[in-house]
């Protein structure tokens, strides 16, 4: 699996368990909505890792949590 697509699996897995939207995720995150938009739908190819530790703060969840997930198993590059 790319980076990209697990990332973007992963935002809305945890959109779904907080019962939050992309848009509540921006918000809670201090990120603008079309950089959440862009990780959700790969547009994004490399994301900032600065990015998706402002979400695991937002969210208040440690990185390793983000990351500790079969999502990450097997990611392939995308250069």
């Amino acid at each position: 699996m790319k980076l990209s697509r697990a990332i973007s699996e992963k935002i809305l897995k945890i959109c779904n368990e907080k019962n939050i939207t992309p848009n509540k995720l921006a918000s809670i995150c201090c990120l603008t909505q079309s950089t959440v938009q862009n990780l959700i739908t790969e547009k994004s190819n490399n994301p900032k890792l600065l990015t998706i530790i402002r979400i695991c703060e937002g969210l208040e969840i440690p990185v390793k949590e983000f990351f500790d997930d079969e999502l990450f198993a097997e990611i392939e590059r995308e250069d």
